[in-house]
Order: structure tokens, then C-alpha cells, then sequence
């Protein structure tokens, strides 16, 4: 792609900005771990809101909405669509509770809800698994895509198109912790949810409009049902009824996957953490929920349809046609100068929200739950930060070498999605229910790893699913419901065959974050409180409720406005804005 002085110009101005705003928290950040990892607990909902919804815009996002729109049509979202309803759990029933934890991370909360070894024990590994495995893979996928953008846009070879993604991001992730990876995620929600939209405009254009680009995707889906409807159409072949009831009454509550985790957790809690009330809290992942599901999606849903037509099969790589890649193709071949610049930026901006929230991530684990923990103990807050930015730098590092070794990203997505299967529910369960104890969680996690990985296996062998286009989708399904199945068999069993944590770490957790409900009337009662229904009664559940209709009833009202179903679109609208305002109605009272 050529790029004029303006375009480097846009590029470069951004790349100052992203710098100026971890120059300026530099001195903030690094007067203790808690303003470098959860900025002081001062942090209003709209910010907190607004960097959610930005960290899980990453560069990989409309690549890979790219790719299954291009091989499933519209309704191939619902491999992260169906998280609607864990993510809303998380608002009403999760997001107060972790507040009132007033833990640095999500695995910390691991030593105050359970006591001796054990929870020792599942604070390190957790900390572990997560900052390590889990975390390099995500920036692994991410950094890929980034490379692969860069390649096609520029021209440059992966190793220049890395050390270019080094430099810019850990500029000010690790010099100036959450304050700079909060504002700057601001700055790069607007610029890249701006160039977004502005390529999808260019690609409709390209194919001669909304109604030549539906009579293409009719031709080539055989009907327009089957390009655009947000259901699988009944019978479709991609879809096996298998799947889609395991996306929409299992996955939800049952698989850990970041920014969707059963109960909360991850980095949605670090930014739960940093409200500054919580009010704050819940609005914030209010605001993510709506955000991430409903406003964020349809520019890239409408480039990656275009991008069936203008590059059938894809664009090809290395000898391979990557129909991932046909979305940044599209941005080569279609804006004019100027416009190449911003979006460029905003992938970039992309890339940098989400990476540098992983880095902090990834570091509050290594340097609060082990450094600190088990290592050094003592030490002056000071010490602690240069800590978290030496880890920041090699985490990055490390990343780069998953990255290198990653096939595409959506492989990479399905396998987190296996892996994370079937803990969910003891994550769920842990805030309400007194008999779950340390060994419950370390069993979930243990059984879901190895009954995920060879479900995976078994699943993957010849004539283990139905051959065609839903096979992948089909192994999926099942290596999910076995999973969860056995983990959860396995879980269970454990916690009635092992000891219950003591009444007086029962009691403490109690007192310190009061849960309520049924699941904790023996403790409430022995400690003279009753038996208290849960924060907020049984306006937390049609709250919940709510949101469902109001997420889904926004995203697919929007979607049919921009597709030219407008009075059908307005409708849903109307919904979705009657079920936000009984909401906040709700929450007053």
C-alpha cells in the first residue's frame, strides 16, 4: 500500500499521542502497585467502560469476524455472540461482589475465600496458567494478526512488522501501568471505531451498494436468508443442531474465556477494580456489555460480507488463500490517501489497547500472586513497580515467539474456548455457595485441561464427526458437553469428599464482601445477620433479564438498520432503549 506524507503524518501524530499519554501517568504509575495495576481505585465508569470495550476490540477481532462471516454468513457470530448472557451475569450478580473484595487481581480473591495450602496453591497456579499459557496465547493471536496487517498494508517482512508493535506498545504500557493503558484506550476506541466504520462505507461502495451487495451474497450463500440472518437457517449444514444448542444454553456459563468469564475475572475485574465505587462498577460492565456486543460489530460484519465479493475465497498468502486477511486487503485496495493513514492507525490503536492491557494483566499476576507472594515479600513499593515493568517487557517478548508458532487466529480462539471449558460453574458457584472449597476449583480446572485436550484429540480423528462444513463446529459442540460433563462430575465430587474450609474463613469472606442468599444462610445466621437475600434481591435477576433483551435487541435492531430494514430495526431499538431505561430504574432503586 503506498502511503503519502499525510498518512504518515496521521500515523506518526498517533504514535506521539500514545507516548505523550504514558509520559504524562509515567510519575502516577510508579508510586505503588496499586496505582500501576488498578489506578488507584479511582477510576470513573465511562473510562473503565470505555477501555473494556477497547481491549476487546483487538487487531485479531475484525479478521476473524471477517473470516466467519465469509464462511458462515452473519449467524457464524454467535461463536461469541452466545457470551451475551455471561457477560450480563457478570453486571448485576458479580461486578459489586468483586468491588467489595478490594483484591489486586482476580486469582488473590483465591486466598480470602479459601484458607491453608490449598488456597495457596491456587492462587500460584492460577496466577501461572493465566499470566503464562493463556495470556502468551491470546497476544500470540493478536500479534499475528498484527503482522499479517502490517505485511499486506506495508509490505515488510514479520520480523520488522513485530519490532515495529514492540516499540509503540510497550512505550507507555510500561512505564506508566493503568492510568496510560486507560486513556490511551479511550483515544483508541474513538479512532478506531472511526476507521472502522469509514472502510465499511468504502467497501459497500466498492460493490455497488447495499442492494448489489446483497443480490452477490443471495448468488453466492445460495439466498439471502442464509448470508444474513443472525439464526443459522433451519438445516444449515455449517451449523449442526448440536452446536447451536451448546452455544446457546451451555457455552455461556460453562467455558472461561476472556472479557466473558462465568462470574467475572481477568482483566473485566481489574477494571472493576479500578472504579472508584460500585456504581462505578456496574455501570462500567453495563457499558462494556452494550458496547462489546452491540455497537462494536457491524462494521465489520457489513466489510467482511463486501470482502465475499470483492475477494472470493480470500486473498492469498504464502501460496494459501486467508480469507482473514481479505479485511485488511480491502483497506489497501479501497481508501484513499489520508484515510489509509487513520485506519492504519486505527489498527494500531487496536493492537495497542489490547496488548497493552494483556502486559499489565498478564504482570499484576507474576508480580502480586508470585513475586510478591512467594519471592520477595518485603520489598518497597518502588522495587515492586520496576518489577511489573521488567515483567511487562519479557512478556511481550515471550509473546512474540507464540505468535511466530500460531496457524490462524480462529484455530487459536476455538482452542481457548475447549480449554477453558467447564469451569464455569464452580466460578459461579464460589460467590454463593459456602460448601465450595479450594480443592473444588483446583479439580475444575485440572479435569477441564485434560478431558479438553483429549476431547479435542478424539474429536479430531476421521470419522469422529459428520464431514462438510460443520464439522468443526460439530467438535466443538461435543468436546464442550463432554468437558463440562466430566468436569463437573469431578468437581463436584471432590468438594463432598474433601473438607470444607473452616466456619472462621467462612465467616471472614462473609463479612467482608456479603454475598447473601441461600447458599450462605448457615454462615449469615451463626454469625447474627439472618439469612440475607443477595446484593441488590430479585431485582439483580430481572435486571439480568433485562440486559439480555437490551444487548441482543440493540445489536440486531442495528443490524437491520444498516442492512435497509429500517422500521423492523427501529422496533428492536425501541426495545432495547425501553429495557435500558427499566434498568436504570431498577438500579435507583
Amino acid at each position: 500500500m503506498s502511503l503519502s506524507t499525510l498518512d504518515w503524518g496521521i500515523v506518526v501524530a498517533y504514535f506521539a499521542l500514545s507516548i505523550g499519554i504514558g509520559l504524562k501517568f509515567t510519575k502516577k504509575g510508579g508510586e505503588s502497585l496499586e496505582e500501576y495495576f488498578v489506578a488507584g481505585r479511582a477510576v470513573s465508569w465511562w473510562l473503565a467502560g470505555s477501555a473494556m470495550i477497547a481491549t476487546t476490540f483487538a487487531a485479531d477481532t475484525p479478521l476473524v469476524v471477517t473470516g466467519l462471516v465469509a464462511k458462515h454468513g452473519v449467524a457464524g457470530n454467535w461463536l461469541w455472540w452466545n457470551m451475551v448472557m455471561s457477560g450480563t451475569l457478570t453486571v448485576f450478580l458479580y461486578a459489586r461482589l468483586w468491588r467489595r473484595a478490594r483484591v489486586m487481581t482476580d486469582v488473590e480473591f483465591a486466598e480470602i475465600r479459601y484458607s491453608g495450602r490449598p488456597a495457596t496453591f491456587l492462587r500460584g497456579f492460577r496466577a501461572i496458567y493465566l499470566a503464562l499459557p493463556i495470556n502468551l496465547i491470546i497476544m500470540g493471536w493478536v500479534t499475528l494478526a498484527m503482522v499479517k496487517i502490517l505485511g499486506i498494508a506495508l509490505g515488510i517482512p514479520p520480523v520488522w512488522a513485530v519490532g515495529i508493535c514492540f516499540v509503540v506498545t510497550v512505550a507507555y504500557s510500561a512505564a506508566a501501568g493503568m492510568w496510560a493503558v486507560l486513556w490511551t484506550d479511550l483515544v483508541q476506541l474513538v479512532i478506531k471505531m472511526t476507521a472502522v466504520i469509514v472502510l465499511a462505507v468504502y467497501a459497500v461502495r466498492a460493490v455497488g451498494g447495499m442492494g448489489a451487495l446483497k443480490e452477490g451474497l443471495a448468488a453466492h450463500f445460495g439466498s439471502l436468508d442464509a448470508a444474513l440472518s443472525v439464526v443459522p437457517p433451519a438445516g444449515s449444514p455449517w451449523m449442526p443442531a448440536i452446536a447451536l444448542f451448546t452455544f446457546l444454553s451451555v457455552q455461556w456459563w460453562a467455558a472461561w474465556y476472556p472479557g466473558a468469564e462465568p462470574g467475572g475475572g481477568g482483566y473485566v475485574a481489574q477494571r472493576i477494580f479500578s472504579a472508584k465505587t460500585e456504581r462505578d462498577g456496574i455501570l462500567a460492565t453495563l457499558f462494556f456489555n452494550v458496547g462489546h456486543y452491540a455497537l462494536r460489530p457491524w462494521p465489520w460484519i457489513v466489510t467482511g460480507l463486501c470482502t465475499v465479493l470483492l475477494y472470493p475465497g480470500g486473498v492469498e498468502i504464502a501460496g494459501k488463500k486467508d480469507v482473514e486477511a481479505a479485511y485488511v486487503q480491502a483497506m489497501v485496495d479501497l481508501l484513499p490517501s489520508g484515510w489509509r493513514g487513520f485506519l492504519l492507525a486505527g489498527f494500531a490503536a487496536a493492537y495497542m489497547s489490547t496488548i497493552g492491557t494483556h502486559l499489565n494483566w498478564g504482570a499484576s499476576y507474576l508480580v502480586n500472586d508470585v513475586y510478591r507472594r512467594f519471592l520477595k515479600k518485603d520489598a518497597t513499593e518502588k522495587h515492586y513497580v520496576l518489577a511489573a515493568r521488567v515483567t511487562t517487557i519479557l512478556l511481550f517478548l515471550a509473546s512474540i515467539g507464540v505468535s511466530l508458532n500460531l496457524g490462524t487466529i480462529e484455530g487459536a480462539w476455538r482452542f481457548l474456548l475447549a480449554l477453558g471449558s467447564g469451569t464455569g460453574l464452580v466460578l459461579i458457584l464460589r460467590w454463593y455457595w459456602w460448601r465450595i472449597n479450594a480443592w473444588s476449583e483446583i479439580s475444575a480446572m485440572g479435569a477441564s485441561m485434560v478431558v479438553s485436550l483429549a476431547a479435542m484429540a478424539w474429536f479430531a480423528r476421521p470419522g469422529a464427526v459428520t464431514p462438510g462444513p460443520g464439522a468443526d463446529f460439530e467438535a466443538q459442540a461435543k468436546t464442550m458437553l463432554v468437558t463440562v460433563l466430566v468436569s463437573t462430575l469431578v468437581w463436584v465430587s471432590v468438594t463432598f469428599l474433601t473438607k470444607p474450609e473452616p466456619d472462621e474463613k467462612l465467616r471472614s469472606f462473609y463479612d467482608r464482601v456479603r454475598p447473601g442468599g441461600p447458599g450462605w444462610a448457615r454462615i449469615s445466621t451463626a454469625m447474627g445477620l439472618g439469612r440475607e437475600g443477595i446484593p441488590g434481591g430479585a431485582l439483580s435477576f430481572a435486571n439480568w433479564g433485562l440486559a439480555v433483551v437490551l444487548v441482543y435487541s440493540a445489536l440486531f435492531g442495528i443490524g437491520k438498520v444498516v442492512l435497509g430494514e429500517t422500521a423492523a430495526g427501529l422496533g428492536l431499538i425501541a426495545l432495547a432503549a425501553l429495557c435500558f431505561g427499566l434498568v436504570m430504574r431498577n438500579l435507583r432503586r
